[in-house]
């Protein structure tokens, strides 16, 4: 055979990258009967997802807190088809004037910052205003009618939503996708829990296991430490790929960096990157919740405690991991994480997004490929609905 993936009787499959996204077309595609390959550039499966106990036998996750939420039943009920999960709601908070107070902001955040007549007076006049809602954005919140309500909006965008926003993604927070701004809502009552979706659970061994289980099929293997772009070759000019030097015949779903599989030809498009500092300490508990944002301080944006993610008893010890932010550069070691969405880095992503569609047998899948800010479930729907094309 001259050519990869020609047989006649043999479908192949090549998949760049094993996080959700590759991990569950390969799994779809391999049940349709195509033969997979996925090539992984980190040395482990399970992408941002990847979890492992550390030396103090905790459960962490290496690129930051992972929770699977959603509101469509069929989608958690397939995450159940390769793992058990155990339900979990996840809570958190932020520290704002060194006081702690719940995230989403709700009515004890309003205690905590206002004198009691007050907030009394604002949670009446909140009621009065919105009296068929339990939530809206920060964006509402600025540009009502009502003083007090913009007051109160002013004061948690001003030392919370402006300055975590500026840090996460390394620009003004006007010149940010307003998308961004509308994720984290306020409440108008004093619930908690970060998350309203029906289904809230975590892996009841890990996520890697959940990736063990999902790739465990006998037409797929998994190439951890190779890059796909080093075996695979685009040449423009016949709108194809080639494998190792030969015509590949296959079809090729990419999840990664979309602008790097065209060399960046038009620029490269901007991500953020993370860095985490570890740390260990022998004591039951460090901070009142899993998650806790820190818009005031100067570096990092988070920190995560991981013996509360999910709840584990490990004696008097816990780890913890501090977040900060960081641009990526391509070629680095760091890896890319968030799309950074505004107007002109979309117009840029659209550039690469129509090349691709020239190439026979490309399909674009995930957060990198499809330049989004993709929550777990939205990759997996995402990649379900791709490889139901097929």
């Amino acid at each position: 055979m001259n050519n990869f993936g020609c047989e006649k009787d043999r479908k192949e499959a090549a998949v760049a990258g094993c996080g959700i996204s590759g991990a569950v077309c390969a799994r779809l595609l391999a049940e349709k009967g195509y033969r997979v390959t996925i090539y992984e550039r980190r040395n482990h499966i399970g992408g941002n997802m990847y979890d492992y106990k550390n030396d103090a036998g905790i459960l962490v996750h290496k690129y930051g807190p992972h929770i699977f939420h959603t509101k469509k039943k069929e989608l958690y009920e397939f995450m159940c088809r390769y793992s058990d999960w155990i339900p979990y709601d996840l809570t958190c908070g932020a520290v704002i004037n060194k006081k702690y107070t719940p995230t989403p902001f709700n009515f004890s955040t309003i205690d905590d910052f206002y004198a009691k007549e007050k907030a009394e007076q604002l949670k009446n006049e909140i009621k009065k205003e919105f009296p068929d809602q339990e939530t809206a954005t920060v964006l509402e919140l600025l540009e009502h009618k009502n003083d007090l309500i913009r007051e109160y909006a002013k004061f948690l965008f001003d030392n919370d939503y402006s300055l975590y926003t500026a840090k996460q993604w390394g620009i003004s927070p006007d010149k940010i996708d307003k998308s961004v701004l509308k994720r984290v809502p306020i409440r108008f009552n004093y619930d908690v829990g970060y998350f309203d979706d029906d289904f809230q659970a975590m892996p009841e061994v890990s996520y890697t296991s959940f990736f063990e289980n999902i790739l465990n099929h006998p037409d797929i293997c998994v190439k951890p430490g190779e890059d796909f772009l080093k075996h695979f070759e685009l040449n423009e000019e016949q709108s194809e790929f080639s494998c190792e030097g030969k015509k590949y015949c296959g079809i090729i779903v990419y999840t990664g960096a979309i602008d790097e599989l065209f060399g960046w030809k038009y620029g490269k498009l901007p991500y953020r990157s993370l860095r985490f500092e570890w740390k260990t300490e022998n004591k039951k508990s460090f901070q009142p919740a899993p998650v806790v944002a820190y818009p005031q301080e100067k570096d990092f944006t988070r920190i995560t405690e991981y013996t509360k993610l999910p709840v584990q008893d490990v004696g008097d010890k816990t780890t913890y991991a501090v977040e900060y932010p960081i641009p990526y550069s391509a070629g680095s070691e760091v890896e890319p994480y968030y799309p950074i969405p505004n107007e002109e880095n979309f117009a840029l992503y659209s550039k690469y997004r129509n090349e691709s569609e020239k190439i026979k047998g490309l399909y674009l899948c995930g957060r990198l490929a499809d330049y989004q800010y993709y929550n777990m479930d939205q990759a997996l729907e995402k990649a379900i609905m791709l490889c139901g094309n097929f």
